[in-house]
């Protein structure tokens, strides 16, 4: 089998054979984790309700609340180590480097955090086989990356993307989207349960006639909006909170692009933005082509995007850019 070609190693290493200085708060929360993290208070709410009624309905009092009380418990398992990595492999379709990818990986590694003051050893490296440019923190401990980075970019960009991922971790990012994506998914598989059940009763009124399909349809609106009246101070955030997300998680992008160049890495960061939005530009180009047009988020759906699109985080760089005078 012939070896692949290895992408140049063109990065500044700085820190090379030198002591490196720790910083003395390596992570913490910033605005956008606290932000992620308050807007999953409704969902989660509702979901400790779903939990509470389920665990004490099968199980009574004092067990019920045992199970309860160990569903809170759980979220302390995103910090937790061993289940991070099960995650990551069973979930994310994480593998651990072979031994040559490790020989790329760690010295770029070790670089970008020597740079932010922080433990290498901290964090879990991780490989997603795929052929995107692309890298992904995950919980409290793992950073991932993906074959193509890997291996086709030059090194200086390779650590601008992990510079990207370190700055999501000591933001409190990831570990914060984690927990609350967790709290919040007992109450999003209740809310989907309903959904099917609502449409199995549609489907089977509609087998009688239209009359008691419209009955139920005009049934469950006066039970939504009651739900909405009643309890407004949870269905109202419910129904803001994945606009909100998508929002802190925009921030969030753009604050881990500010981690990067801060590191020294802004134009790097620029290089690999550039290279998304040529990717896209070429998409575009294709589809035309074939006389297809491909379509552009807008309205509603770009306020549901929890990424920027290039130009914005471009613009967000140019401070980085600039030359000193």
């Amino acid at each position: 089998m012939p070896r692949q070609a290895v992408a140049p190693d063109d990065l500044d290493y700085r820190h090379q054979g030198s002591r490196v200085h720790l910083a003395s708060h390596q992570r913490g929360a910033d605005a956008t984790a606290i932000g992620q993290l308050a807007t999953q208070i409704p969902g989660a709410l509702v979901s400790l309700a779903v939990v509470s009624a389920l665990a004490l309905g099968l199980f009574g009092t004092v067990v019920g609340w045992l199970v309860v009380v160990a569903w809170v418990a759980s979220g302390a398992l995103v910090f937790h180590r061993p289940t991070e990595l099960r995650f990551a492999r069973h979930v994310l379709k994480l593998r651990t480097p072979l031994a040559e990818e490790r020989a790329r990986l760690e010295p770029i590694w070790r670089e970008v955090t020597a740079r932010a003051g922080i433990e290498a050893n901290t964090y879990e490296l991780m490989v997603e086989n795929s052929d995107d440019l692309n890298a992904v923190a995950v919980a409290g401990h793992v950073v991932g990356v993906t074959t193509y980075s890997l291996n086709k970019i030059p090194s200086s960009n390779l650590a601008a993307v992990l510079a990207h991922e370190l700055g999501h971790h000591t933001g409190g990012h990831a570990w914060a989207g984690l927990l609350g994506y967790w709290y919040s998914l007992p109450g999003r598989l209740a809310w989907a349960f309903t959904r099917g059940m609502a449409r199995i009763a549609l489907a089977v009124a509609g087998v009688f006639s239209a009359a008691a399909t419209g009955l139920l349809i005009l049934f469950m609106g006066m039970f939504v909006v009651a739900g909405f009246l009643v309890a407004w101070y949870i269905t109202i955030p419910l129904v803001v909170a994945p606009y909100l997300l998508a929002w802190v998680g925009r921030l969030g992008e753009l604050r881990a692009d500010q981690q990067a160049a801060a590191l020294g890495f802004a134009p790097e960061m620029a290089e690999v933005l550039h290279h998304f939005q040529a990717e896209e530009d070429a998409a575009k180009a294709v589809a035309a082509g074939q006389g297809k047009k491909l379509q552009e988020p807008t309205g509603l759906a770009r306020l549901l995007s929890t990424h920027p699109d290039n130009y914005t985080r471009l613009r967000a760089l140019e401070p980085y850019l600039q030359l000193p005078r």
